[in-house]
């Protein structure tokens, strides 16, 4: 009773300290009676240590292994500590449970299968998890999809929503029913097949997407399966080649002049004349917002959200394409983005993919305005490490964590170069004719 009282009206430390007084004094008096005793802990001094908050994590000890383990917040976890061998091995602990949805007496009975165990030869731990897979309702393949992209795509893939779709399309709505364990490699492959004889390239991704669900699921102990882990992409499709389309300087005044004229809608027009002046991915475009465009500063900084690289970009506003951003600006201010309106990525994606049609040039699409961007930067003689800088490409080695220059003035030296270039391209210029390239 007086501990009571002095657990009311004291200080949050003073109470820690007294009810660590009593803890030591209780396996004091219960070592000096028993040696090693088991039961030290008590369901009074466990609900005494949850009402406090402790100044530093600590255990306390209930014999036989079995150990509560008190969180600065206040919160109790159990723990069992063991061996697996002699004292040259160290010691495990192995989390049990959280007080009180564990109590002290179930607490104790874990305590008991664990010694069991040990006097068997197994490893608490291996058994424990086999015991409750067992208890438990079997984790069925959609659930183990599903977690994996709640748990980690959801934060950590931009194509999240387009991997939820895929993921139900090709693999929940054949195979989400079966108990995870008992879907054998077969039954995979199955689905793998099914894609692969229309798209064998989407076959390997969808693959590759699966094994990095299936490992992240056994790592968290949520779900254990292996049938995946002797695929590779060849076995079930086909690896993505790399492109590398670089439009000519025909193709590219072409397209310049088409910007200018009515052959593509609005929005279009917009999008590639920005990503043919930036060099930049077609999301940081997609997404921008008008407060990224500092005019004053003739400055646009793509927020790291925005980037594939997760680190902002800074990128100068050419002087040549200023009146082109005011005007966006402008027109569209009431909607807080750049061009007017957000479009999804599959939308902007499949006009792209098509939008050679209209000037009846061989295939390209709006990410190949990076490759000719980054080409033709380098053949004006722009030092390699700008024109990557300008791309926002990751950079190698220490180059990424100990090189944080922002090179503004030799960028907006590079893309001013780059605009002029484009006015000449387009013709712009009556007095400057482009010589043709003997591969033109």
């Amino acid at each position: 009773m007086l501990l009571f009282v002095v657990v009311r009206r004291a200080s949050t430390k003073c109470v820690v300290s007294c009810v660590v007084s009593f803890l030591r004094l209780e396996d004091r008096k219960e070592d000096l009676i028993v040696g090693k005793a088991l039961n030290k802990l008590s369901d009074s001094t466990l609900k005494k240590l949850v009402a406090v908050q402790a100044e530093k994590e600590r255990f306390y000890s209930d014999g036989g292994g079995l150990e509560i383990k008190h969180s600065k917040g206040g919160k109790l976890t159990w723990y069992f500590r063991y061996r697996t061998g002699g004292r040259e091995v160290a010691a495990e602990r192995l989390k049990l449970g959280a007080y009180p949805e564990l109590s002290l007496k179930a607490a104790r009975e874990k305590r008991t299968q664990c010694r069991a165990w040990l006097a068997e030869g197994k490893n608490p731990r291996y058994e424990l998890c086999a015991t409750v897979q067992e208890a438990l309702k079997p984790v069925t393949v959609k659930e183990a999809i599903n977690y994996w992209l709640e748990e980690y795509a959801k934060d950590n893939r931009k194509d999240y929503i387009k991997l939820v779709q895929r993921m139900d399309k090709h693999i929940i709505c054949h195979i989400g029913a079966i108990p995870l364990d008992k879907c054998d490699t077969r039954q995979w492959i199955a689905c793998f097949d099914r894609v692969r004889k229309k798209a064998p390239v989407a076959a390997g991704h969808v693959m590759q997407t699966c094994k990095q669900a299936l490992k992240f699921c056994r790592r968290r102990r949520y779900a254990f399966s292996n049938a995946l882990d002797d695929l590779i992409v060849s076995d079930v499709g086909k690896r993505a080649e790399i492109r590398e389309r670089v439009h000519s300087n025909s193709e590219l005044k072409e397209i310049l002049r088409a910007i200018d004229g009515d052959v593509f809608a609005p929005y279009y027009s917009a999008l590639m004349r920005l990503l043919i002046v930036f060099g930049c991915r077609t999301a940081e475009v997609r997404l921008s917002e008008i407060k990224e465009w500092d005019l004053k500063e003739m400055l646009w900084t793509v927020p790291k959200e925005h980037s594939k690289t997760k680190v902002t970009i800074f990128r100068p506003i050419p002087d040549g394409i200023l009146p082109f951003i005011q005007k966006l600006v402008d027109q569209n201010r009431h909607t807080g983005l750049l061009l007017g309106e957000l479009k999804k990525d599959t939308t902007v994606a499949q006009y792209g993919r098509n939008a050679h049609k209209r000037l009846n040039q061989e295939h390209w699409t709006l990410h190949d305005f990076r490759h000719t961007f980054t080409t033709m930067l380098n053949d004006l003689g722009v030092d390699p490490h700008i024109v990557e800088h300008i791309t926002a490409h990751q950079m190698p080695g220490q180059q990424k964590t100990y090189n944080h220059s922002r090179y503004l003035q030799a960028k907006r030296d590079a893309l001013n170069l780059w605009v002029e270039r484009l006015d000449v391209l387009a013709g712009n210029h009556e007095n400057i004719v482009i010589l043709r390239a003997e591969n033109e």
